[in-house]
């Protein structure tokens, strides 16, 4: 199988003051292309913050973080933007929607920052990506119209409708009651089974990890488990 992502030696210090707290530590991780990786561990052990430099939102202070090929601690700021906008769905505890854009219409912006250039895709894909998430009834409510697991749904369409590499999800079932939490697990089932995606989210939850393939625990800002 390829090699989707993979980190080495990672490393993330930040500092206030003269006071230094290290968030990671050496971090060494592959993920294969069509993986569903699960990353467990107490609060401040530093998954959110891998997750964050594994979307490019923050810089490492040492290693490297290669996704797809393309090495992030290479390349320009706009490059990594570019790398981010092109290859990476993010899904948030927060579903972060747009509340004046309709469900259709909160896709359809993400498909206009996926292509930089204000276009769009099909009325079409994005009818079947609705269709895969049980929300084809739902394109034209706004997110107040919608349950927090409909709302969700949106979100993770949102992530999936550019076709990315890898997406990223923080803790996305943290906000849901246990109904809601197990029809978001299976959509993601769902994606990677369907559509080979592949997947890393950060959880708390055993029961959420037990759908993944494999199980990565972190602790103190370093992989203590691979799966």
């Amino acid at each position: 199988m390829k090699t989707i992502l993979k980190t080495e030696n990672l490393t993330k210090i930040y500092k206030v003051g003269k006071v230094e707290t290290h968030a990671l530590r050496d971090v060494s991780l592959e993920v294969e292309q069509g993986e569903f990786v699960a990353v467990m561990g107490q609060s401040g052990c530093g998954k959110s913050t891998l997750l964050h430099l594994l979307g490019g939102l923050l810089s490492p202070t040492s290693g490297k973080i290669i996704i797809d090929g393309e090495d992030l601690s290479q390349v320009s700021d706009a490059r990594r933007t570019d790398i981010r906008r092109r290859k990476i769905g993010f899904v948030f505890q927060r579903f972060n929607l747009f509340p004046t854009l309709t469900a259709d219409g909160n896709l359809r912006l993400a498909e206009r920052i996926h292509t930089g250039n204000g276009s769009g895709g099909s009325a079409e894909n994005r009818r079947e990506v609705l269709r895969l998430l049980k929300l084809e009834d739902k394109m034209h409510n706004k997110p107040l119209e919608l349950s927090g697991g409909e709302q969700q749904r949106v979100a993770l369409a949102r992530a999936v409708i550019n076709n990315p590499a890898i997406i990223l999800a923080d803790e996305p079932t943290g906000n849901l009651d246990t109904e809601n939490s197990k029809i978001v697990l299976n959509m993601f089932r769902e994606l990677n089974r369907r559509l080979n995606q592949t997947i890393i989210m950060i959880t708390h939850n055993p029961d959420a990890a037990e759908n993944c393939n494999r199980i990565v625990r972190m602790r103190d800002g370093k992989i203590v488990e691979n799966g």
